[in-house]
């Protein structure tokens, strides 16, 4: 594992993540809600995004290990009751940062396909870790934007056993990376295999 490999993962492990939380912010103000903004979370500048264990740690755990590489950062915060269309808007704030790892992939993926060579192998591992981003936080598992998504179609008894798990936030991660890596490992690689093959189909390579 040489160091240009880690530092290549985390130079695109900071610009991808460092989107995903800026779309949450900007959708929820677009919603009216301008907590992040008055908190400094629209800024493209990582380090008010970093969460040590979940942006740098357990991405480069995991690049290291050869496993699929995903990760979260540190939550943007949003007042629910201030955004349009109630349980909707907080799913919709949720989706944005997750879409936005599936649309970088995409891009990069293009982008590979028309350079080729060093360069291109270099977004192809651009392509992995997005793909890897959107696949864990879209889990409906509380504290995971994927949740956020299922809060908003759930009947009320699942919505309060989705708060009281929340509540433990990261130790729900820790819990599920200890208990379930196998189920969750095969779950990654099934989507980021199915988007890579579609995304295949639509460059043609």
């Amino acid at each position: 594992m040489s160091f240009e490999y880690i530092a290549i993962v985390l130079g695109v492990i900071l610009v991808s993540m460092t989107l995903h939380e800026v779309m949450h912010g900007f959708m929820a103000y677009w919603l009216g809600d301008d907590t992040a903004k008055h908190q400094g979370r629209l800024t493209l500048n990582p380090i008010k995004h970093i969460d040590p264990f979940l942006t740098i740690l357990l991405p480069l755990l995991l690049a290291i290990s050869g496993g699929p590489i995903f990760g979260g950062a540190k939550p943007v915060p949003f007042n629910p009751t201030r955004l349009r269309y109630e349980e909707w808007g907080v799913a919709l704030v949720a989706l944005a940062g997750p879409l936005t790892n599936l649309v970088l992939a995409f891009l990069f993926f293009g982008a590979a396909a028309l350079i080729g060579g060093v360069i291109g192998g270099v977004l192809l591992l651009a392509v992995q870790v997005n793909l890897g981003f959107f696949a864990f936080n879209m889990l409906p598992l509380p504290p995971l934007d994927g949740s956020r998504v299922l809060y908003a179609l759930a009947p009320d008894f699942v919505r309060r056993g989705m708060e009281e798990i929340e509540k433990f936030g990261i130790f729900v991660v820790f819990a599920m990376l200890l208990l379930f890596n196998a189920v969750l490992v095969g779950y990654m690689l099934g989507v980021i295999g199915f988007f890579i093959e579609v995304f295949e189909v639509i460059f043609r390579v």
